[in-house]
C-alpha cells in the first residue's frame, strides 16, 4: 500500500473535496465576464430568438376551473403534450412538470411562446385552446 494513502490522508482529501463541491464555480476559478453564465434578464424576448414574447391574455379563475375547458385541455394535452412531458415520454426529453408550483401566466407563456427547446405553440393552437391547456395543467385532474 502506498504510504501516502493513510486513512487520515483519505479522510482529509474527502473533506477538502466535499468543501470544494459546495463552493460555487465562480469561487474556484475566476472566469472572464464573457465566459460566465449570463444573468437572467427581464426582457420579453424568447431565448431561442430575439422575437418579443407575447404577454398573456386575462386568465380568469372561473374559466380555468370550468369543467368543459379542463376537458378540452386534457384532450389537447393527450394529443400533443404527452409526447414530451407525459409519463411515457423518453426520460430527459422535457422538463418534469410541477403544476402546483406554477401560476397561470407562467404555463400560458411556456405554451404560447415556447422555452429553450420547447417550440412555441401560438401558430398551432387558438388562444382558447392555449387557455384550455393551462386550465388542464393547473387542474386537479392533471396527470402527465
Amino acid at each position: 500500500m502506498n504510504d501516502r494513502l493513510t486513512p487520515a490522508f483519505v479522510l482529509r482529501a474527502a473533506f477538502v473535496a466535499s468543501a470544494l463541491i459546495a463552493l460555487p464555480a465562480s469561487a474556484l476559478i475566476a472566469l472572464p465576464a464573457s465566459a460566465q453564465a449570463p444573468v437572467p434578464s427581464t426582457d420579453t424576448t424568447t431565448e431561442a430568438s430575439n422575437e418579443p414574447r407575447d404577454p398573456p391574455p386575462p386568465l380568469p379563475a372561473d374559466i380555468l376551473k370550468d369543467a368543459k375547458v379542463i376537458a378540452q385541455g386534457e384532450t389537447l394535452w393527450k394529443e400533443q403534450c404527452t409526447h414530451c412531458h407525459g409519463a411515457k415520454a423518453y426520460p430527459g426529453k422535457a422538463a418534469k412538470l410541477e403544476p402546483r408550483r406554477y401560476k397561470p401566466d407562467f404555463v400560458w407563456d411556456r405554451v404560447h411562446n415556447g422555452f429553450r427547446s420547447m417550440p412555441p405553440w401560438k401558430e398551432v393552437y387558438t388562444p382558447e385552446q392555449e387557455i384550455a391547456i393551462v386550465a388542464y395543467v393547473l387542474s386537479d385532474e392533471f396527470w402527465p
